[in-house]
Parts: C-alpha cells; structure tokens; sequence
C-alpha cells in the first residue's frame, strides 16, 4: 500500500512536479523510502489499523526523506562558483533516500499507548483498569 504520492513530495517541496522523468524518479523515490521503512517496520500496516501509528504520520516521514533527495540528488556537501559557496551539513549531504532518527521516533512512538510520565517504570505487568471513583474513609 502506497502512503505518500507525488502530490505530497510537490506540496512540500513548494513546487509542482511535472516533467515526465522528474515524475518517475520521485515515484521511484517515494516506493524506495516506503521500502525501507516496511524493512524496519514490517507490521507497518497492521500498526496503523490498530492507530498504534498514523498514516498521516508515515505519508510525512516518506515525503520529507524524497524532497531531500531532490533536494541534493547526488549529495554533494559543498558547492562553489567563483566567490559564492554553498554549503550544507553532512546529514542533508547524503545521497540516498534516509529517515532521520527523529523521523524513527515518530513512527516507532505507539501513539494508543497511554502515557503516565517521563521516568515511568513498572516492575509488574501493566493492565490498564477502567476508571472507577474510589471511595476511602469518605473521600472521593
């Protein structure tokens, strides 16, 4: 199942994709990030029918590692003409299509997973309770 389009690459890119090779190679692009994330993530669909994660969270994730690519296709690092220099930090200077450790986070964070706090750790098996209204020496 395909999560990103070509119209979510353009919209984020700020530009329209149109010429025919562009269209194809995006295309390609868009099925190689989905490919690596289902390698990581291999109950990728499953996941999102349970809401433990967002489609809209992965069609995101695999739009933004393909307009880095066509961004800096070849992966160059630093560019010079005459006095002007262009330069950019080895993370966006990488030639093939990557997700970035924060975009892991985001599809590897369960979003149905309640949260209980920063530091939480249980040291019996958690199941969750219905909330029920507890009554001690009168109090509530």
């Amino acid at each position: 199942m395909a999560y990103a389009v070509l119209t979510d690459v353009a919209d984020r890119l700020g530009r329209a994709i149109s010429e025919s090779d562009e269209v194809t190679q995006v295309n390609t692009w868009i099925a190689d990030a989905e490919r690596k994330i289902a390698r990581r993530i291999p109950d990728l669909a499953a996941r999102i029918l349970e809401e433990k994660i967002a489609s809209d969270d992965v069609t995101m994730v695999v739009a933004q590692a393909v307009v880095r690519k066509v961004k800096n296709p070849d992966g160059k690092q630093n560019e010079r003409v005459d006095d002007y220099s262009y330069g950019l930090v080895s993370d966006s200077a990488q030639a093939e299509i990557y997700i970035t450790d924060e975009e892991w986070a985001i599809l590897l964070t369960d979003t149905s997973a309640s949260i209980e706090g920063a530091f939480t750790i249980r040291t019996v098996p958690y199941r969750p309770v219905a909330a029920t209204t507890l009554t001690v020496n009168g109090w509530s």
